[in-house]
């Protein structure tokens, strides 16, 4: 049997948190989340990109690392479904975009060590958003590091993720990726577009035989 591993993933600020939290309650999934506030570096990093991208980089990848290594025994161990905030790729997705080619050859290698017999996602549900849309969500939530993020880096950040989620589709066709649009569908304050999105979910989890 096949253990459902739903990964939730888009640019800062698009609400994978929030989706997934209702992913896991109405679905009773386990809800992993990333670790983000916990980064010692990350306040360094929005003030200076080059001295800390790659020791900002490194945390994350540990740290998700170490997660991802007890869901696999977690799985394992009690066959219980799993829903995540993110998706290991997404730490190529700001490597490549702020360390060195040097540094990120380095990071690469890194990456395709630890990451070769990590647990693939059954299906992976991405979110999307203009940037107008996330700079307003960013401003709402109020984190204090977040208040840095200037609108050309998150340009780049939705023009990264766009290319990268198109070049998973090419390379894992057997990876259902559901797509949604974060300017028209609201499932943070909407409960009509929240069940909307998560109807759509559990179709798809169900053509797949995956609950």
């Amino acid at each position: 049997m096949t253990v459902p591993f739903v990964t939730v993933e888009g640019p800062i600020g698009v609400g994978k948190t929030s989706l997934s939290k209702e992913i896991a309650a109405t679905l009773n999934y386990h809800l992993l989340k990333e670790i983000v506030d916990e980064n010692p570096f990350l306040n360094k990093f929005y003030e200076n990109i080059e001295e800390w991208s790659f020791q900002t980089e490194m945390f994350f990848l540990c740290n998700r690392y170490k997660q991802l290594t007890d869901i696999k025994k977690f799985r394992l161990a009690e066959a219980k479904p799993v829903v995540a905030d993110y998706h290991i790729f997404k730490n190529l997705i700001f490597a490549k975009r702020t360390l060195a080619p040097t540094e990120y050859e380095k990071y690469e290698e890194i990456y395709g060590i630890l990451t070769k017999d990590m647990p693939v996602p059954n299906v992976v549900v991405y979110l999307q958003a203009s940037v107008e849309t996330l700079m307003k969500r960013i401003a709402m939530r109020g984190r204090e590091f977040e208040k840095m993020i200037s609108r050309d880096y998150m340009e780049q950040l939705v023009a990264d993720y766009h290319s990268f989620i198109e070049h998973f589709e090419e390379m894992h066709p057997e990876i259902p990726v559901i797509r949604f649009n974060g300017d028209q569908l609201d499932f943070v304050k909407n409960p009509h577009d929240l069940n909307y999105v998560l109807k759509i979910i559990k179709d798809t989890l169900q053509q797949r035989s995956l609950q």
